[in-house]
């Protein structure tokens, strides 16, 4: 059988599934990895926010970055204030780091306009929003007064997701009064974004299937009318329940689609559920309901290149953590919808992704949103330890002169590469012997061989890499 030929061109091609992959020899294989921790982004405590915040989407817009979140606060005990109401606030950063309310002054809340917040609802569907997720829609023709867009459920109605637009962000209304889409549950945070690889809107909203939780997508020519949802496919992996989807193309390759899923995980009570923190307050909302105090939620990961069969990792992209107060609970590590790239902690090293998710779900009066950071590209990598291990890929046809890969080694790891023809023989002049020694850290380097790095005689022509990892991790590779 004859080995499909993967053209690339020149973009890049992150290792987040085996498309390219041929084989992996010795102890080369792929590696799941997880953002890191950073500090407290937002505390959701004024008055109109509370303790079930959450449902976050941030994006940039020029300069400005934004995030925007649905409120909420509910008292278990029944004392004191209860459900402020499902409204959806903004928050603005200059870095991604940094965040501030503007005082925007649209809805009266308890008596003051002195707020953040941008929608409230519009209509008896429509008074209180669930999942309201705004994008920038960059379609070329797209109108001024559309140029921001977004979509969300009916708080105490199952009638369909809404559509809603805006020319800056702030100002928003109803596109019309009727909904886009009405097959789905929609009791959650549904989405819709403009794909410009394939020239089309594709939604992704929350449904149950024989009661467990999933995802189904559909896609659109206008943002009106929509094709009938399909459920999503995950090959090779058992049924898990996924409460958000928080898929999007990948902005430096958006030929693929990433999703961080919301897993939730019912469980029932037991000693180990009693050994978490704050037993207390588990059975108060236990008594509630049993699955308010014995379910988790944690992030997972997932890549698609069509949109509909994901690579989905069974092993958590984001865990709960140590066992610290306000953790460890149903409601926690909901991850936003989006990423920003942006500066990194160590001065001087290169930009880093950013994520956003919820923590101190349920307690007190706030929740908390917690900023994560990740190597850019750096989702999954080719890993091989000291010993060594061997990428080799399908035939592959490029365009460009330079290899780039985004690489990391330890003092004592390397990378070399080998190029082959389409049935697997080394090429002259760029065997690994050929090729230099690539050790260190970086995002896009060059790789060399005795004869250079200008591989420009052979773009158009199918061959194979030969990737020899020692201490040492692949994450991506484009033609330039």
């Amino acid at each position: 059988m004859t080995t499909p030929l993967c053209d690339i061109g020149n973009r890049l091609e992150l290792m987040v599934d085996t498309w390219l992959v041929e084989a992996f020899r010795g102890s080369a294989a792929l590696r799941l990895h997880s953002p890191i921790p950073r500090e407290v982004a937002l505390l959701t405590d004024r008055p109109w926010e509370g303790n079930m915040c959450g449902y976050i989407t941030v994006l940039r817009d020029g300069d400005l970055c934004r995030m925007y979140y649905r409120t909420g606060q509910f008292n278990l005990s029944g004392e004191g204030p209860q459900p402020i109401g499902d409204l959806i606030a903004l928050a603005e950063s200059s870095d991604g780091i940094h965040w501030e309310r503007p005082e925007l002054g649209l809805y009266e809340v308890q008596g003051s306009r002195a707020n953040n917040l941008i929608w409230v609802g519009e209509g008896e569907d429509m008074k209180g929003v669930h999942g309201f997720a705004p994008f920038l829609d960059p379609r070329p023709d797209v109108p001024p007064e559309a140029r921001y867009k977004a979509v969300g459920a009916a708080l105490h109605s199952s009638t369909g997701l809404f559509a809603m637009i805006s020319p800056d962000g702030i100002h928003w209304s109803l596109l019309q009064e009727e909904p886009i889409i009405t097959d789905g549950a929609f009791d959650s945070q549904n989405l819709v974004f403009w794909d410009s690889e394939r020239g089309e809107y594709r939604a992704y909203i929350r449904d149950f299937r024989n009661g467990c939780r999933g995802i189904r997508t559909a896609t659109s020519p206008d943002f009106i009318h929509w094709s009938t949802p399909l459920w999503l496919e995950y090959p090779g992996t058992p049924e898990e329940q996924l409460y958000t989807n928080q898929v999007a193309p990948y902005y430096r390759a958006p030929h693929l689609f990433l999703g961080f899923p919301t897993r939730y995980v019912e469980r029932p009570w037991s000693p180990a559920i009693e050994a978490l923190p704050e037993p207390e307050h588990r059975r108060l909302r236990a008594s509630l309901h049993p699955r308010y105090g014995a379910a988790l939620t944690d992030g997972v990961f997932m890549s698609s290149r069509d949109g509909r069969t994901f690579n989905r990792w069974l092993e958590a992209f984001i865990r709960p953590g140590p066992q610290l107060e306000g953790n460890w609970a149903y409601g926690d590590n909901y991850l936003a919808w989006g990423m920003l790239e942006t500066p990194a902690d160590l001065p001087g090293a290169p930009p880093e992704l950013s994520f956003y998710g919820t923590e101190h779900y349920w307690r007190g009066d706030y929740t908390i949103f917690r900023r994560y950071t990740l190597r850019v590209d750096g989702f999954v990598s080719v890993q091989a330890p000291l010993s060594g291990g061997e990428l080799v890929t399908r035939p592959l046809r490029f365009a460009g002169q330079r290899l780039l890969l985004n690489m990391a080694t330890s003092a004592a790891g390397s990378l070399r590469v080998e190029i082959q023809d389409a049935q697997g023989h080394p090429l002259e002049g760029y065997t690994l012997d050929d090729c230099y020694e690539i050790i260190g850290d970086e995002l896009a380097r060059p790789v060399q061989w005795k004869g250079g790095d200008n591989l420009g005689a052979l773009a158009g022509t199918p061959v194979r890499l030969r990737v020899a990892l020692q201490d040492a991790d692949l994450y991506a590779l484009r033609f330039a």
